[in-house]
């Protein structure tokens, strides 16, 4: 079953005067580009947390975000008193005004006018906000699971009327080539000049033969059925669906290249445009 790149994942929790939630989001990308945001005091997870991300997801524009939530009523920062204290003295001796009020709403946008107490983090909030994540992982590998199926029914609704159309169209193949030959023998007798219809024969045939589809017709039936054999495999397979659809690409265009016959040149103009559809999906697919 194939997964889709697209997705969204989230958790969270609720720890000693603390909400944590974690949050992915996934795009479509050729390869794999973490974004990964996470509060000052989880810093020492970082580089774990883009191990799993780059292993369970593995391609994909992906946004981590972990958010922190104070639901106690402690201050997250407290006024640095001594700095302010002095920045509004300093304030007074520029601005010359005894307004302390004015002064103090500037002095407590000056640097490290306020500061923040680091905060220890034991082992089990660590554990906490892993686990959170692997969650989040999990909920977005689901929705990537469920974007797939999706997408899989699309492609092979694609593939069938693909065959559907090159089936139509080989039954054109002999009017097709009765056309051709109608054409050359016209051209022939307007050209009023006795003709060895031997070797007239022998050259129709070797001119049909330039027009025959057949190889192309077995090759794209392979292609097709190739593809449909990948979409039901177990790896990520979403390179591998596309290099497929490029052979399919070639095998219609030659096809089409040979067609000479205005009903089966419509026919590959709707296999092409079923194909197109096809690999803008692909994009989407892990």
């Amino acid at each position: 079953m194939i997964h889709s790149m697209t997705g969204f994942g989230k958790a969270s929790a609720q720890l000693d005067g603390k909400k944590i939630t974690v949050e992915i989001k996934s795009l479509n990308s050729k390869g794999l580009d973490l974004n990964v945001r996470v509060p000052q005091q989880y810093r020492e997870l970082e580089l774990d947390l883009r191990n799993k991300l780059s292993s369970s997801l593995q391609r994909g524009k992906i946004d981590f975000n972990i958010y922190l939530e104070n639901t106690t009523e402690v201050a997250p920062a407290k006024v640095n008193v001594p700095i302010v204290k002095l920045y509004v003295e300093q304030l007074k001796q520029v601005y010359h005004t005894e307004d302390t009020i004015e002064l103090l709403k500037m002095a407590v946008r000056m640097p490290e006018a306020l500061k923040t107490e680091r905060e220890d983090i034991d082992a089990s909030e660590y554990d906490a906000v892993a686990h959170l994540a692997s969650e989040a992982m999990d909920d977005l590998i689901a929705f990537r699971r469920s974007e797939g199926v999706a997408l899989e029914k699309e492609f092979l609704h694609r593939i069938a009327n693909i065959m559907t159309l090159m089936n139509e169209a080989l039954h054109l193949d002999g009017e097709r080539l009765q056309t051709v030959k109608t054409r050359l023998r016209t051209a022939v007798a307007e050209l009023k000049e006795a003709v060895d219809e031997n070797r007239f024969e022998q050259e129709l045939i070797f001119y049909l033969e330039k027009y025959d589809i057949t190889e192309e017709k077995v090759r794209l039936e392979n292609h097709l059925n190739y593809f449909i054999e990948t979409l039901a495999g177990q790896e990520a397979n979403g390179r591998k669906l596309g290099f497929i659809a490029q052979e399919m690409g070639r095998e219609i265009n030659t096809m089409g290249s040979k067609a000479n016959h205005a009903g089966m040149q419509r026919l590959v103009v709707q296999m092409k445009d079923e194909l197109e559809k096809i690999k803008e999906q692909i994009l989407n697919v892990l």
